[in-house]
């Protein structure tokens, strides 16, 4: 699974798509459309634009909801939470020595 992350993060498209999903969540194909042309100058089409919700999909990282003839795309974090614990795990609690 950390792998199919690393791979979706690999791409900077993908990643404006994290960032937009980040500041507004809840937004449709055509809003990442029109938030990507409008605030990156990303001229993609919506097949494109698609396309790589489906690696973020598969990733883990956005998970999609249909209401009615919408579907809207929200970013889910605990990928990445997963990967930051496997790493840093937890933080050791500060001692009085050990602070500088």
């Amino acid at each position: 699974m950390a792998d199919d992350v690393f791979k979706a993060l690999a791409d900077p498209t993908r990643r404006r798509i994290l960032d937009e999903l980040t500041e507004r969540n809840s937004q449709t194909l055509f809003e990442i459309c029109a938030r990507l042309a409008t605030r990156h100058g990303l001229g993609l089409s919506r097949q494109a634009v698609s396309q790589h919700l489906a690696v973020l999909e598969a990733a883990g990282l956005v998970v999609s909801r249909r209401e009615g003839r919408y579907k809207f795309h929200d970013l889910d974090t605990e990928p990445l939470e997963h990967i930051v614990g496997r790493w840093l795990g937890p933080k050791p609690p500060r001692t009085p020595e050990s602070t500088p």
